[in-house]
């Protein structure tokens, strides 16, 4: 008892002593502006509105199909399965680094029978001990280590909720795309119907001596130029759902359909908040932060190989020739010592592994300024492209508009006699591009509003 207690003794006057060496984490300065570029001028005074990344994901994409498509994403992705797992194995890890800062207890018995050449038998010894042996964490060079851990185990959660973001974004997107080719594959049809009638009426014309052989050509190049584009968007459609499968973590199948694109929720104006709480708000600048958290720590953990290690050693045990004697007085022994163990030549190693500590903590530290100011750049971006993909959705609406009233005005003056039918031909193209145009501006607009959500943090902890 007299080992244990002055181990203890020991090891409590070196814990009170002891100290951290290495530097204390300070978050670094930062260049943010008062507010994002791209804001509109009008809504400058929601600056200091709540973001519009403070919204589940739940209330932005508002379609009870694709709601129901992310959430099985989050169950079943395998991209957010992997992150998981790498978070249970950064937790495994801060385990395995602070049992460093405490005592390493084992137990041992053993069984020895002696003989010698003088005699046929001998006695049998029998030994049960426990020992302990503890290096004082006098610099702090465990404590650190354990800091490092768990910046590493926060930056891996952090991570996860990068790919949390990413997959909501992900499906939402691919989701609008699919809309996209849906709406261009009804406007492709509708469009098919009505030049296989023009067709028709040409045919007709053309056997009555009405028309020119021409005009049913070119009806069949509006009939072919409908039915090729149905085909290829067959195909993208096919695709699109096989992607979006991938992402539910099933194989490749039919996926369901909720609102067209031009029913989608969204609002039209995005507060965006204030910049410095992007620190804050986005996932992949925390985790950023966090390994510099961590690189920083490891520059205490490579300052503390510069001083001497304090171990201390115990024993407590008993030795008998019989099971019946152990723990009777001269059957017992301990044994405690201290050992102190100081560098004095490595050929230079200590001092390069303390500057590569250094090292890598400035380049973390450049890392994150850098995604900081990506951060702030993707929230501008997002802005101006939501603003002006809404704006240029609204234009390309007007101009189908007016090709639709060319085409109808086109088609009454052909079947009337006035003009002739290149006039329908070039009209009826240009209305039906602008109807593809005109869904390919709506999913422009509603993947920016998807990048907008994502660049302020959206999607990541709900």
């Amino acid at each position: 008892m007299i080992c244990k207690k002055t181990l203890t003794a020991v090891a409590l006057l070196l814990s009170l002593t002891a100290c951290k060496v290495g530097p204390n984490y300070k978050r670094p300065g930062v260049t943010l502006p008062d507010q994002y570029r791209g804001l509109a001028p009008d809504a400058t005074t929601q600056a200091g509105a709540a973001s519009f990344g403070d919204s589940k994901w739940a209330t932005v994409f508002q379609d009870p199909v694709l709601e129901g498509l992310i959430k099985e994403a989050l169950a079943n992705n395998y991209d957010i399965r992997i992150a998981a797992s790498r978070v249970a194995q950064a937790q495994a890890i801060v385990g395995v680094t602070r049992a460093d800062q405490f005592p390493q207890v084992s137990a041992g018995g053993s069984i020895q029978n002696q003989r010698s050449g003088l005699y046929t038998g001998g006695p049998t010894f029998d030994a049960l001990g426990i020992s302990m042996s503890y290096i004082v964490d006098f610099w702090g060079q465990y404590r650190r280590a354990t800091e490092a851990a768990r910046a590493q185990l926060l930056a891996t959660e952090y991570a996860q909720g990068v790919v949390r973001a990413t997959l909501v974004s992900d499906v939402a997107s691919s989701y609008f795309l699919l809309r996209q080719f849906d709406m261009q594959l009804d406007y492709s049809k509708q469009t098919l119907e009505a030049d296989k009638e023009m067709l028709r009426i040409n045919t007709v014309k053309f056997q009555g001596g009405e028309s020119a052989k021409t005009d049913v050509l070119q009806a069949q190049v509006l009939v072919q130029q409908a039915e090729a584009q149905i085909t290829d968007l067959n195909r993208q459609i096919e695709q699109s759902e096989n992607v979006i499968s991938v992402l539910l973590g099933k194989n490749a199948g039919p996926i369901a359909r909720g609102a067209s694109l031009a029913d989608q929720p969204h609002i039209p104006e995005v507060p965006a908040g204030l910049p410095s709480a992007i620190l804050e708000k986005r996932p992949d600048v925390r985790s950023s932060e966090q390994l510099l958290v961590a690189a920083n720590a490891n520059v205490g953990v490579a300052k503390a190989a510069f001083f001497p290690q304090f171990a201390l050693t115990g024993t407590f045990g008993a030795q008998s020739t019989a099971i019946t004697s152990f723990l009777n007085g001269p059957a017992t022994f301990w044994s405690a010592g201290g050992q102190v163990l100081q560098p004095v030549f490595q050929g230079g190693r200590i001092k390069s592994n303390y500057r590569l500590a250094w090292a890598r903590r400035d380049e973390a530290e450049l890392a994150y300024q850098q995604t900081v100011l990506k951060a702030v750049t993707d929230v501008s971006d997002s802005l101006v492209g939501y603003s002006q993909a809404r704006k240029y959705r609204i234009k390309i609406e007007e101009q189908t508009a007016t090709y639709y009233e060319a085409a109808h005005l086109a088609n009454v003056r052909f079947l009337g006699g006035y003009t002739s039918f290149l006039e329908v031909l070039v009209t009826q193209q240009q209305y039906f591009t602008s109807q593809l145009a005109l869904a390919q501006a709506w999913n422009s607009e509603l993947q920016n509003y998807v990048r907008l959500y994502r660049s302020l943090g959206g999607g990541w902890e709900n």
